[in-house]
């Protein structure tokens, strides 16, 4: 059986956080018209939360290496890049440079300060290609005019790693979890991907004794849900970051999600640049227009050019959805106003 029967027959997905078939972008790239086509592996790992792209090429690069060498020869490409977080090649650079050896797969570092939209699938190709860092507008996409104008695939560290796996028959629907925040046992664990969210923190040791909340998929973007919403899987790129409700105030944990988007945001569209600067200017006043703030939020997820703009509304919008009902009003901190101004714009969506 070749490699991409092996893949549809394992009903792979990607990790990188979008769970797209597997199987389907491969063949995309292979039916591509083009001379020459590339192979890259996206080892920026941007998001604050998410940490099993280093875990896994620290432990199993050779795995890693050998998804991108029959990733390679399926598609046809010539030639393979890792993109990697500058962080990561200052740790384990060496160590992969001498796995590689003498195929032909190279290693570009990760720009330093190009955070979370560095690592976008069209960013990092004009990274490659020392053009300004931000999204190209899609279509074409990358399967059919990627890298240097060629059909490139990309695909991220665990996807390549799950590869190999499959290759030697040894994939067994298991899948890597960051899980951190308030809990003693942080770290990266391998587990079935079936698992729920309570599951994966029962079975890590990891299940808090005290109210707390989780978001899952990554730090910046990620869903949040209370205690009582945890009997589903873990989406996305696979983190569980967990939060106590006594530590947080309600304003703060908005406010850092907020930090986040606007001081990563490229600068390309004017819904992302102008919007997260808008909503902070919002939280951070005296007297909060929660009927302005919420209109913003939820433009964003229609207008923004690429994942990070349509993403900011999600943390804050879950959050007041499912965990404010459940802090305590002397805690909220909110005028009465306010709050039914809130449940009013939210309660809805």
């Amino acid at each position: 059986m070749d490699i991409i029967n092996k893949i549809e027959e394992a009903d792979l997905v990607g990790r990188g956080g979008a769970c797209f078939p597997v199987a389907k972008k491969w063949e995309a790239v292979k039916e591509a018209s083009g001379e020459k086509k590339y192979v890259v592996c996206n080892a920026a790992e941007g998001e604050p939360g998410v940490r099993k792209d280093f875990f896994i090429l620290e432990n199993y690069p050779e795995k890693v290496i050998s998804g991108m060498k029959l990733a390679m020869d399926f598609v046809g490409a010539k030639e393979g890049v890792i993109y990697l977080n500058h962080t990561y090649y200052k740790k384990i650079g060496k160590k992969i440079e001498t796995i590689i050896g003498d195929l032909p797969i190279t290693i570009f570092i990760k720009p330093i300060n190009t955070g979370y939209i560095g690592g976008e699938a069209s960013s990092l190709l004009n990274a490659i290609e020392g053009k300004r860092i931000e999204p190209r507008i899609r279509p074409p996409y990358p399967a059919e005019s990627g890298l240097w104008g060629c059909p490139t695939l990309i695909n991220n560290v665990e996807t390549f790693y799950n590869v190999s796996l499959v290759n030697s028959a040894n994939y067994n629907n298991k899948r890597f979890f960051t899980v951190g925040g308030d809990c003693l046992n942080e770290g990266v664990y391998n587990l079935p991907e079936k698992y729920t969210i309570e599951k994966i923190l029962k079975e890590t040791d990891n299940y808090p004794k005290f109210s707390f909340f989780v978001q899952v998929g990554g730090d910046g973007s990620g869903e949040v849900l209370n205690s009582s919403q945890l009997k589903r899987q873990a989406s996305g790129a696979g983190s569980i970051t967990i939060y106590s409700i006594q530590k947080y105030s309600f304003k703060k944990i908005i406010k850092k999600w907020l930090e986040f988007s606007n001081e990563e945001s490229c600068g390309q569209c004017t819904p992302c640049r102008e919007g997260t600067y808008r909503l902070l200017e919002i939280i951070n006043s005296d007297e909060q227009d929660w009927k302005l703030f919420y209109e913003l939020l939820s433009n964003l997820k229609d207008s923004a050019f690429c994942s990070l703009g349509c993403a900011v509304p999600m943390p804050v919008q879950s959050f007041i959805k499912n965990v404010m009902p459940e802090i305590p009003s002397k805690q909220l901190k909110l005028k009465e106003q306010d709050f039914s101004n809130i449940c009013q714009c939210f309660s809805a969506n």
